[in-house]
This record gives C-alpha cells, structure tokens and sequence, in this order.
C-alpha cells in the first residue's frame, strides 16, 4: 500500500505554520480511583500548562463509573470529562474527541510528574521536526526500595534515544499527536484491549503503518512513582505475560487479511515458544550459578513467551482490574 506524503503538523489551507504561530494544546490525563495520585499531578500539569506561551487547557478524563474525581478537578480549574465506559482505551478515545479545534493533543498518566520544562520540550521538538507524533522517556522511581530480584533484573530502566530518533512503537504515557493528521486517519484505540491492555501499542504501530513520522524528545522527561504493589516479583512476572500476550494481539489486529493473521498467529507461537525455551535455560542457569540476574531475567523472559503464545491462539491476559 502506498501513503500520501505527511504534511507539516496543522498544515491547512489558510493556517501559519505551527513553528510560527500560537498552538491550541489539550494535555489528557486519564484518571481511576486514585485521588492521591490525582492531587499530585493536577497542580504539576497545570504549572506546565502555565509555563509555555501557547494556549493550554488540561483535560482530566475520569475513567470511574462513579465520577469520583469531578469534586477536585472541577476545583482545580481544570476541565472533566467523565467517561463511565470501562477500559482504558474508552477513555483515551473520548479524550480524542474532546479535543475540538485544538492543534496538538498530549498524553501523559495521572501516577506520572512532568520534569521542569516538560510541555516546552515535547512542542519544541514537535516543531523543529514536524513529527505527528512526539514521544518522551519515562523514568520510574519507587515508593519503596524493590527486592533483590527485582533490582537485579533492571525491569524498570526504559530505553532512552537520541532527540529526533524515529521510533515504532509507544505507549501514551508520554505522547504528542498532531489532532489534524490523527484525525485524518481516522485511527482510534481499539476498545477491545481496554482492559487488558496494550492499546497504545496497537494505536501507535498502526500510525506508523499509516505512513506518519513518529520521533523522540529525549529531554521531555516523565517520572512513573511506582507504588509498593507494582514493584514486586509477582507483578513483573504478570506484567511480562501480559506484555507478550497483547505483542501477539496486536500483531494480528495488524495483518489485515485472513491469511495475514494467520501468519501472525504461526508466528507468534514460534517467537514465544523460542522465548519460553529460551527463559527456562537462563533460569536454570541462575540456578545454578546461584546469580539473581540469571534467574530474573530468564523467569521474565519465559513469563512474556508464554503471553506470547497465549495471545497468539486467542486467550487475553487482562492489567486493569475493576474494583
């Protein structure tokens, strides 16, 4: 399939090129149940709204079917969108069309803090480029220090990139879309991941798909506070499952045809099953020699080829509980 070239961002008859004129910029940040981390995020994301000289709002989408964040948002000045449909991916679709005429739509997670200049750096290189789509690094840090194996297996360093890199694949914890080319292709988040996860992922790989330029800003950094829960060796081996079952899914939401995703599954199944034999020979290895990285890094590896596998025959590992 052949793609029409990508215009500049906002390119529109009868605009000023987005580098030389004032943006309409909508920061979505999605919320459920979590009013501390709430409390915290709201004031950063405002502050960074306050900061830049474009026109900013910022759009709190609660995800709870009973509303609990209106009281504080509405509050603090910022605008509520209730989206009661359950799934993460409902909730960043009505983020989408809650946008109106704005040029620029930024996404970021309410258990996130924007470092100092955040919202600057990803316009910036959203202008100097001309990328639809700006993504930024996101660096973890803990509520309480992990165990042993947990640190030794370096589950939470993320890769970092060179300002300008292109890349494939992102999560929207940290992501700047172009609305007027988003919109135009037409593109959503599929709401059949909305639970399991894995969304973002199948929404970024098909943009690129669809011929648009996705880039990195490595200084507009986010910080992730991992709570005490997410830091755990259970949680990493469910996340790893999880990981490797919705890869598999995507792939096959990706393939187009019947006989496409049938190659995807026959894929997937090869893939995983190499990371399954793959893992447990590491493992055995940690055994061994005794060595907690040997041992963390193959149990992770078997855990995401055996989602892999999973995802590929149709099974669905779910990451947002509802409670």
């Amino acid at each position: 399939m052949t793609h029409a070239p990508e215009t500049a961002p906002a390119a529109e008859a009868g605009a000023a090129p987005a580098a030389t004129r004032t943006l309409r910029v909508v920061v979505a940040m999605l919320t459920y149940k979590r009013p501390d981390d709430l409390a915290a995020a709201v004031p950063a994301l405002l502050a960074q709204a306050g900061s830049v000289p474009d026109d900013v709002r910022l759009l709190v989408v609660d995800n709870d079917p009973d509303g609990s964040a209106r009281a504080y948002v509405e509050a603090s000045g910022a605008d509520y969108l209730h989206e009661p449909r359950p799934g993460i991916a409902a909730a960043r679709n009505a983020a989408i069309t809650a946008t109106g005429d704005a040029d620029v739509l930024v996404f970021i997670d309410d258990d996130e803090r924007p470092v100092d200049r955040w919202l600057a750096l990803l316009l910036a290189t959203y202008r100097e480029t001309g990328a639809p789509c700006v993504v930024g690094p996101v660096v973890s840090e803990f509520a309480v220090q992990p165990d042993a194996w947990v640190r030794a297996g370096r589950f939470f360093d993320r890769r970092r990139l060179p300002t300008g890199t292109p890349v494939t694949v992102a999560a929207t914890n940290n992501l700047l879309l172009d609305v007027a080319t988003l919109r135009r292709t037409g593109v959503r988040f599929d709401e059949a991941f909305g639970l399991s996860g894995g969304s973002d992922t199948l929404f970024s790989r098909t943009l690129v798909a669809r011929g648009l330029r996705m880039v990195w800003c490595d200084e507009a950094v986010v910080v992730d506070v991992v709570p005490a829960d997410r830091s755990t060796r259970a949680w990493v081996l469910h996340r790893a499952r999880r990981s490797g079952n919705s890869a598999s899914r995507c792939a096959v939401a990706l393939a187009g045809s019947a006989a496409g995703r049938t190659r995807a599954r026959v894929r997937a199944v090869l893939e995983g099953s190499v990371r399954v034999g793959a893992g447990a020979a590491r493992t055995a290895v940690g055994a061994v020699l005794r060595s907690p990285e040997h041992d963390a890094r193959g149990r992770r590896t078997l855990a995401r080829g055996t989602g892999m596998v999973s995802g590929a025959v149709g099974h669905v590992v779910y990451d947002y509980a509802r409670g």
